[in-house]
C-alpha cells in the first residue's frame, strides 16, 4: 500500500517563473476568506497557470469553468509581481491535508521565497469583521508584520485544518512563511473579511496593487457561488468532529 504522505503529485504545465514569488494560500477554510481573497488576486495580477496538484485523498469529483474541465487544486504564478498562489475548488478533507502539505514543500518550496497562509477565525461582533493579526516562522518574518502594522498576539494559540499543516511543514523546513489570521463572518462566506486582508495586510507584505471594489459590487453574488463551498466545508468538519482551520487561541476566547 502506497504511503499516504507521498500520494499526493505536482503536475507542472508551464515554464518555472522567473525570480523567487511568494508564495499565498487560497484553500477554502472559515468564511471562504482564503478562497475569496487569492481568486482575487489571481485574476487581478493575470497569474498563469503553473501546475496541479493530484492525490488520491482528495475528494472523487470533477470541477470545471467557462465550460472546460480543470484540476481541483491548482496553483498560478506571475512574475511582475512575484507571486504564486495556491487554490482549490473545494474544501479538502482530513486525509489530504499531509499529502498536500509535503508535495507544496517537496515539488513547489525550490520555486517560492516565502509562503503567507490565510486562516479565517469567526466574528465575536460586526466590528471584529475584517480584523488582522499574523504569526510567523522566523523572527524576522515576525518584523516583517510588524513593520506592516499587522498585530502579533502574544497569546500561545493553534490553527488545524490544511492551513495548520502547511504551516508546520514550513516551519519544520526553515522555510519563512507568516500565517494570517482574519475575523469573519461565523456562518457566511465573507467577500468584506477577504477584502479586508487584502488591502490592510497582503499589499504591504507582498508590495502589489489589487482593485477590491468588486468584492464590494458583488458581495452578494459572491456569497451565493462560495456558499456550496462553504456547505461542503462545514459537513467534512462535522464528519471529523472538530472546525477546520479555526484558531484556537486565547486571544479569541
Amino acid at each position: 500500500m502506497a504511503d499516504q504522505t507521498e500520494a499526493a503529485s505536482f503536475e507542472q504545465v508551464a515554464p518555472d517563473p522567473d525570480g523567487a514569488p511568494t508564495l499565498i494560500e487560497g484553500l477554502p477554510g472559515h468564511g471562504l476568506v482564503a478562497a475569496i481573497a487569492v481568486d482575487l488576486i489571481t485574476d487581478q495580477l493575470g497569474l498563469e497557470h503553473y501546475g496541479n496538484v493530484a492525490s488520491e485523498n482528495f475528494p472523487p469529483v470533477t470541477t470545471f469553468e467557462n465550460g472546460i474541465v480543470q484540476d481541483l487544486v491548482r496553483v498560478y504564478t506571475g512574475n511582475d509581481p512575484a507571486v504564486m498562489t495556491l487554490e482549490s475548488d473545494l474544501a479538502l478533507p482530513q486525509p489530504a491535508f499531509e499529502p498536500l502539505s509535503k508535495c507544496v514543500l517537496s515539488d513547489l518550496a525550490d520555486e517560492f521565497d516565502r509562503a503567507i497562509f490565510l486562516a479565517g477565525a469567526p466574528a465575536e461582533s460586526e466590528e471584529q469583521v475584517g480584523e488582522v493579526s499574523g504569526v510567523g516562522t522566523t523572527e524576522p518574518i515576525k518584523a516583517e508584520l510588524v513593520d506592516a502594522g499587522i498585530s502579533v498576539p502574544e497569546e500561545p494559540g493553534l490553527v488545524g485544518g490544511i492551513t495548520g499543516a502547511l504551516v508546520r511543514e514550513c516551519y519544520q523546513a526553515d522555510i519563512p512563511a507568516a500565517l494570517l489570521i482574519v475575523r469573519s463572518h461565523p456562518f457566511l462566506p465573507d467577500p468584506q473579511a477577504a477584502k479586508s486582508v487584502i488591502e490592510t495586510a497582503l499589499e504591504p507584505l507582498v508590495e502589489f496593487d489589487v482593485d477590491t471594489t468588486s468584492l464590494d459590487e458583488q458581495a452578494d453574488e459572491i456569497q451565493q457561488r462560495m456558499q456550496q463551498v462553504a456547505e461542503q466545508y462545514q459537513q467534512i468538519a462535522e464528519e471529523q468532529q472538530q472546525p477546520q482551520q479555526q484558531p484556537q487561541t486565547g486571544m479569541f476566547q
